[in-house]
């Protein structure tokens, strides 16, 4: 671990504001990535010329191997995935095939599928620039007019689009599509580790419907798909599409190296925050000043914040400290998330891409494989959830020859801390494997309708979607309730109302609630549902391109969130209350020491309560009550519970028991990430002293999205190393009585009370006495 010694480059010492060569007291460690020489091979020779003399224009004299190697297996038919480093030019791979086959066969078509719609306006660029005639791509997505659907369904030969596209908008029309699917011959998945969760088993049961539905029109087109290095990606691959695949996993690029730099943020020497802890500098505002000094050195720099609002504010207060610093330059830092209008983030892409921009403050919404050359730098506000994407938004960075500087600066959080003081955790250990469950059956029954409308289903679609044992319950279920009806031929759906629309891929079923500025009426972005509730209720400070707004109203019913423009002297942070019921408390097992370990179906009720009022240095200054609907989430988690009497005679006091369980489930929380490939967000919890279904104390961690996500099982095999990671972190923290980077959380619905740190060290090692050093314990 590296806290001292010189450090060389200029652009590091720019960014750490680094003093005569030697590094601050934030600095935990450095990661010197070496660079690396490309391995360049010959054009295949089945290349079509006019395809390779296209690239050759454009700078591209000779394929990397593993660009040539993925081209070619996909030519041959096989289905593939190349999984090799950010900017190592996966899509080469998958164009040089699709282009040639389609430039030599006038009726074959292809579909390009991406998780963001940056990226396929990205793609339709590099596209649009080859200039091949009779090759004109085609956008279809929720931003795409309406004559030009039209087109893109009618003429359209390579069709960019998104799972929720083609789940909504064509293979519920596909008799419209006849044309376009009779000559499929490639699909196009990129960035397909982003398919994970929920999400990602949805995807799988949409693809899977989209090749049942090629076969009927008479085509078997080949799968091609793109990946950031992901564990196991030919198995992740198979499991997306439900077909054998082949990796290519050798990255062949070169890279100019990188310096990878794991820092925290310091402790505010005059500041306490909940139960008295030590309060750090927000990762936020430590990333603005970073930023701001690379904007300063001309660095051409993207900030990943964790939220939107943290972007919102990060660019805002990085153009403040130039405006004293640098004046010329606070223009040229700009925001950048989810819910801005279209033509808002098609602007802002252009200005980042010609450099009219040096600073961007973005979301994950820039994560993925959008193509902007020559940054120099990247800030990571936090860990975004998955070792995965951590690398990916490193390698956003890093795109000419010069070194790259990479800066990731931690949250005062109990993971993000494990990791600046742990760095094998980050440069010594794999990426994740993919977490998808496509037999989940409440996913399933949806797609099983879906599919039944668009064409009845039969005895191959059972295999097809997972076999007999996954399917047949599933149809009897829906047999029952009358939405599917069995015939000589096979099962029919019921309605002539297609059911798209009643499965929703992003798996949170929300609809959509608009931001309207009260004074003049204009729409500034819109914000889902169920989040809406928390972000902006009545009385919640929001931010929108750098202009802080107060809620003024919040209509559930209307799906409309009223704002004015105003700059408070502070934030706001929802309180919740939140009650967890174990669905199937017998699939508990007993373990020594009064210990029961389980996994099964729960539902989570939660609901909005209020929100404190807080100073921008934290302090609370008040809390307001609001009056919220109940939420309600049928999904699956782990558990553990323990006899009080065994807590006490493990020398807890009975009246800690409370905060003990609670600072133990927040810990949980924060660690499960490192271990299942999830989101922090992606997961919830619930400790009581007494649980009504177990009617003993119990900490429950469940997953976030109906059905489950997988994750609440992945935590459950892996519940030793999970659990011994989290009493390790506990333990080690130096605080005296818990803190953020231990065991409070800033999402917690109770504000952090109570929360007991020493006791939930006994906890921890009480329950981890019990387990068995087997993966499994059932």
């Amino acid at each position: 671990m590296q806290t001292s010694g010189t450090i060389s480059g200029d652009l590091l010492d720019a960014a750490l504001g680094v003093v005569g060569g030697r590094p601050p007291d934030a600095l935990r460690h450095v990661e010197r990535i070496p660079a690396r020489d490309g391995l360049p091979v010959d054009w295949p020779a089945w290349v079509d010329r006019s395809v390779r003399d296209a690239f050759v224009a454009r700078g591209i004299h000779r394929p990397w191997r593993h660009q040539a190697e993925t081209a070619s297996s996909a030519h041959a038919g096989r289905h593939t995935v190349v999984s090799t480093g950010t900017a190592s030019g996966k899509s080469l791979g998958y164009q040089l095939p699709v282009l040639s086959d389609l430039t030599t066969q006038p009726r074959a078509t292809a579909l390009y599928l991406s998780p963001t719609k940056a990226l396929a306006a990205d793609q339709l660029g590099t596209l649009d620039s080859l200039g091949l005639p009779g090759l004109r791509p085609a956008v279809y997505d929720g931003d795409t007019p309406i004559a030009e659907r039209d087109w893109a369904r009618d003429h359209g030969r390579i069709v960019l689009s998104n799972p929720d596209m083609l789940h909504r908008g064509i293979l519920p029309q596909h008799a419209r599509w006849r044309r376009f699917l009779r000559g499929l011959q490639y699909v196009v998945i990129d960035e397909c580790h982003s398919y994970r969760g929920v999400f990602g088993s949805h995807v799988a049961l949409v693809l899977r419907r989209l090749r049942r539905l090629a076969a009927l029109y008479g085509s078997d087109p080949v799968f091609v798909l793109a990946s950031a290095t992901v564990a196991e990606p030919a198995r992740s691959a198979s499991l997306l599409i439900g077909a054998p695949v082949v990796a290519v996993t050798e990255d062949c690029a070169p890279r100019p190296g990188a310096d990878f730099v794991l820092w925290e943020p310091p402790v505010v020497s005059d500041g306490l925050g909940e139960m008295g802890a030590p309060l750090r500098r927000p990762a936020p505002a430590e990333t603005a000043e970073i930023l701001a000094r690379l904007v300063s050195s001309g660095a051409r720099t993207l900030a990943f914040v964790r939220s939107r609002h943290g972007a919102e504010q990060t660019a805002l207060t990085a153009r403040r400290l130039l405006s004293d610093t640098d004046p010329a330059l606070a223009h040229r830092v700009e925001a950048y998330r989810g819910g801005y209008l279209p033509e808002e983030r098609r602007a802002l892409e252009r200005d980042l891409g010609s450099g009219d921009l040096l600073g961007l403050a973005t979301t994950n919404a820039l994560e993925l494989g959008i193509d902007i050359a020559g940054l120099d730098a990247a800030v990571l506000a936090g860990y975004p959830g998955t070792l995965a994407s951590m690398w990916q938004q490193a390698g956003r960075a890093g795109r000419s020859e010069k070194r790259a500087l990479v800066v990731f600066v931690a949250r005062d959080d109990p993971l993000d801390s494990y990791l600046v003081h742990h760095p094998e955790a980050v440069f010594g250990r794999p990426v994740e494997t993919s977490v998808t469950d496509p037999g989940n059956p409440r996913l399933l029954a949806g797609h099983l309708r879906c599919a039944a409308a668009e064409h009845h289903l039969d005895a191959d679609d059972v295999e097809l979607f997972g076999g007999e044992t996954a399917v047949l319950p599933v149809i009897s279920t829906l047999l029952a309730e009358r939405q599917l009806r069995a015939r000589p031929t096979g099962w029919y759906h019921t309605d002539r109302q297609h059911p798209a629309d009643e499965v929703d891929l992003r798996g949170s079923g929300d609809a959509q609630v608009v931001i309207v500025e009260s004074d003049t009426g204009r729409l500034l972005g819109t914000i889902d549902h169920g989040r809406s509730m928390s972000q902006v209720h009545t009385g919640a400070v929001h931010l929108h391109r750098g202009i802080s707004y107060l809620v003024d109203d919040l209509d559930l019913d209307a799906g409309v969130a009223m704002v004015h423009a105003e700059r408070p002297e502070w934030t706001t942070m929802a309180r919740s209350v939140s009650r967890t019921d174990l669905l199937e408390p017998e699939a508990a097992v007993s373990l020594p020491g009064g210990v029961r370990v389980g996994l099964g179906a729960v539902r989570v009720t939660d609901q909005v309560v209020g929100y404190s009022r807080r100073r921008i240095g934290g302090e609370i200054i008040d809390t307001i009550p609001l009056d919220m609907p109940e939420q309600v989430l049928e999904t699956r988690g782990v558990w553990y519970s323990i006899e009080p009497d065994a807590l006490i005679a493990a020398g807890l006091d009975e009246m800690a028991i409370p905060g003990a369980l609670h600072a133990a489930e927040h810990a949980a929380i924060a660690l499960l990430p490192l271990f299942a490939g999830c989101d922090r967000r992606d997961i919830g919890g619930l400790s009581m002293r007494c649980h009504p279904d177990t009617g003993l104390p119990t900490v429950v961690v469940h997953d976030g999205r109906p059905g489950g996500s997988g994750f609440a099982d992945r935590g459950h095999a892996v519940l030793r190393k999970w659990l011994t990671a989290v009493r390790d972190a506990v333990r080690a923290c130096g605080c005296r009585r818990g803190c953020p980077s231990c065991v409070q959380s800033p999402s917690c619905g109770s504000g952090n009370h109570p929360l007991h740190k020493d006791g939930a060290v006994l906890v921890l090692d009480h329950v981890l006495s019990a387990l068995p050093a087997a993966v499994s314990i059932l």
